[in-house]
């Protein structure tokens, strides 16, 4: 029996495939720029899955392609897809907030106040003081999660306008204290079933 070809399946005009191509190239490359983030971020489990999306999209978009070699419609529309795609992908990771950052900030003077308030905000913070070239300066030093960037370095901003502050992505951050409360909660959680343990 011959096999039929996915052209041959196809009840849609052909005006409308270089639509489906535009919109399929979108959704691919939207999922892997966010699955390259999710890889630099160390999150194995989603990565995976958004690849196994991303590839299967691109073959259906890729198979269309090589059975329309003479439609430039189409070969634009994947090309346009792709541009699209990178944008669309982009602006999602930021709505997300994805990942920690590092960020650093100078206050050209003694700042106690600012470091009172962002410790009673929960910010997990370390300063010191420096001596620079045009006097004396307050560095702090804190991890924030992306969604929380812009409320931190308003408040920076309302303290200090003249403030000078760095940020920087952090593939991985450890803290001790929490890490022993996660450990305590999990062994707990887990008690009921010790007695299975081998040995036990």
């Amino acid at each position: 029996m011959d096999s039929v070809s996915i052209n041959e399946l196809s009840f849609l005009p052909p005006y409308i495939i270089p639509f489906l191509i535009f919109f399929a190239r979108i959704i691919d490359v939207s999922m892997g720029t966010i699955r390259i983030i999710l890889v630099s971020r160390g999150n194995r489990a989603l990565a995976t899955l958004l690849a196994f999306g991303e590839i299967l999209i691109w073959l259906i978009a890729i198979s269309q392609i090589m059975s329309n070699l003479t439609s430039w419609e189409n070969f634009i529309a994947y090309a346009a897809g792709f541009a699209t795609g990178t944008y669309v992908g982009m602006s999602i990771e930021r709505r997300l907030a994805i990942g920690k950052l590092m960020v650093r900030i100078i206050i050209p003077r003694e700042a106690a106040d600012l470091i009172v308030y962002l410790i009673a905000q929960n910010y997990r913070l370390t300063y010191i003081e420096a001596e620079g070239a045009l006097g004396p300066k307050t560095v702090i030093f804190t991890i924030v999660r992306k969604n929380h960037l812009k409320d931190l370095l308003k408040k920076v901003k309302e303290y200090s306008p003249e403030a000078f502050y760095t940020v920087e992505d952090v593939r991985m951050a450890r803290d001790p204290e929490l890490d022993q409360a996660h450990y305590f909660s999990r062994h707990h959680l887990l008690h009921p079933f010790q007695w299975f343990r081998k040995g036990k």
